[in-house]
C-alpha cells in the first residue's frame, strides 16, 4: 500500500511539475509563434497600402472592393518620369526651375535650348506596367498578383477592406479613408485558443484593434500601420 501511495505521488508531482514548466513555455512558444507570422501578414499589408494609395492617386478614392483594385493593378500604368541631365547652382539662381526647363525643351527652339544651357536636359513621361512599377523587386506579378488579398497562414482567408471616401475633417477638407485588417483569430488561429483569447482580451482593454491594421476610417493617419 505504501508503495503504490508514493508511486501515486511521484506522479502526481510529475504531473504538476509538467503543467507548471507548460503554463511556462505555452506563452513563450505562442509569442514567438506570433511574432514570426506577423512579419508576412505586416508585409502584405504594407503591398496593400501601395495598391490602395496608388488606385486613389489615379481614380480620386479608395476601393473596397479586391477584383477591382486586382483588375487595377493588372491592367493599369504608372507614369513615370526619365530624367536627364540636372540644372546647375547658376542656372538655378538665374531664377530657371525644373517647370521653365521643361517648357523650354517642349517648344523645340535651338537657340533658346542652347542659350539657357539645356542641350543635355531630358525630361521625358514613359506609362510602364504598374505592378512592376510599384513593386520593383518582384514580389508580385501579373500570375500571382491575385494573393495580394489573402491573410499568410490563414488558410486563404482575406483581410477585411473599408473604405469612407466621403470624410470630410473638421476643417472641411475631404480626405478620403481606408484600412485594411487581419484580426489575430484569422493568422494565429491554429496556436493555443487561451493565448489567442487572452491576446484579444488585452488589445480591447487598450482600446486596440485585436490584430493587424494598416489605415484608419474613422481618424486620419495617414495610412500608418498599428505596429508602426
Amino acid at each position: 500500500m505504501k508503495t503504490a501511495i508514493k508511486i501515486l505521488l511521484l506522479v502526481a508531482i510529475i504531473f504538476l511539475a509538467y503543467l507548471c514548466v507548460n503554463s511556462i513555455i505555452t506563452p513563450i512558444r505562442f509569442e514567438s509563434q506570433r511574432k514570426m507570422r506577423e512579419l508576412p501578414v505586416i508585409q502584405r499589408l504594407v503591398d496593400l497600402r501601395k495598391a490602395e494609395i496608388e488606385y486613389r492617386e489615379q481614380k480620386g478614392a479608395y476601393t473596397d472592393n479586391f477584383d477591382t483594385l486586382i483588375q487595377f493593378l493588372k491592367t493599369g500604368k504608372k507614369a513615370e518620369v526619365l530624367k536627364e541631365g540636372a540644372l546647375t547652382d547658376a542656372q538655378l539662381e538665374a531664377g530657371l526651375t525644373e517647370a521653365k526647363a521643361v517648357a523650354i525643351i517642349k517648344k523645340g527652339n535651338a537657340k533658346e535650348i542652347a542659350t539657357n544651357g539645356l542641350e543635355g536636359f531630358r525630361r521625358d513621361t514613359a506609362y510602364v506596367d504598374l505592378i512592376a512599377a510599384i513593386y520593383p523587386h518582384g514580389e508580385y506579378t501579373h500570375d500571382n498578383i491575385n494573393r495580394i488579398m489573402y491573410i499568410p497562414f490563414s488558410n486563404e482567408q482575406k483581410f477585411e477592406l473599408q473604405v469612407k471616401n466621403d470624410y470630410v475633417n473638421p476643417s472641411g477638407i475631404p480626405i478620403p479613408l481606408f484600412q485594411a485588417t487581419a484580426h489575430f483569430s484569422t493568422f494565429l488561429s491554429d496556436l493555443d485558443r487561451q493565448e489567442i483569447i487572452n491576446l484579444v482580451d488585452r488589445e480591447r482593454q487598450l482600446d486596440k484593434y485585436p490584430g493587424l491594421k494598416v489605415g484608419d476610417i474613422d481618424i486620419p493617419n495617414n495610412n500608418a500601420g498599428n505596429w508602426e
